[in-house]
């Protein structure tokens, strides 16, 4: 089985726990106020594992297994069996905990702000996919077909602009320091990445 696969399941099960679990859901989720004064930074990690309901569970292990999979196969042909799965591994979970590190210091004083998801893990493989193919279409809003490096730069764009409108109780700032880190750590992880990713983006394809 796929480390991709694992996660997905893994995933599925704390979530669907924590679902009628509240004393495990509060316990497990991203609350910066508790973290800070509680020396709970565990939480970084296990908020990635629950989601607030079904469908954003279904959505962020939906896209993660579009993605993950390509991703962990380009980890597995650059790093071997073992080290690719190691490394892919670190990526997302990684990824996940950088993503609550801003919104860690952001709303450390503040006894209101939570938040749960994998989707800053999701956000470090969907930016450490747009190094390998940064010319593939995806569809936006599932319609619309759109270049992965414009719709990495529109999902950036959008994630910072709304982060700082705030009111919708979506950690923003999660998606984009996500994706950075995501982005970051694969070029960390084998620097000659970056010009396969710039020889990447000269081939315009129109």
């Amino acid at each position: 089985m796929t480390i991709t696969l694992i996660l997905i399941v893994v995933t599925a099960i704390i979530s669907w726990q924590a679902f009628s679990n509240r004393e495990m859901f509060y316990k497990f989720m991203h609350h910066p106020y508790e973290e800070v004064r509680e020396k709970q930074y565990y939480r970084w990690l296990t908020s990635i594992f629950l989601h607030g309901s079904t469908m954003h569970l279904f959505i962020n292990m939906f896209v993660l297994y579009q993605f993950g999979t390509i991703v962990e196969q380009y980890f597995l042909s650059l790093f071997g069996e073992t080290m690719g799965r190691l490394n892919f591994l670190l990526l997302y979970l990684l990824s996940g905990v950088f993503a609550d590190i801003p919104t860690f210091y952001k709303h450390k004083d503040n006894q209101m702000f939570s938040s749960v998801g994998a989707s800053g893990a999701v956000s470090g493989i969907l930016f450490a996919y747009v190094i390998f193919d940064p010319w593939a279409m995806l569809l936006l809003f599932f319609i619309i077909p759109v270049p992965a490096i414009i719709a990495a730069v529109l999902y950036l764009g959008y994630s910072s602009y709304a982060s700082r409108k705030g009111g919708d109780r979506i950690d923003h700032d999660a998606h984009f320091y996500g994706a950075v880190f995501g982005f970051l750590f694969t070029i960390a992880l084998k620097p000659g990445l970056f010009n396969f990713f710039v020889a990447k983006l000269s081939e315009l394809p129109f």
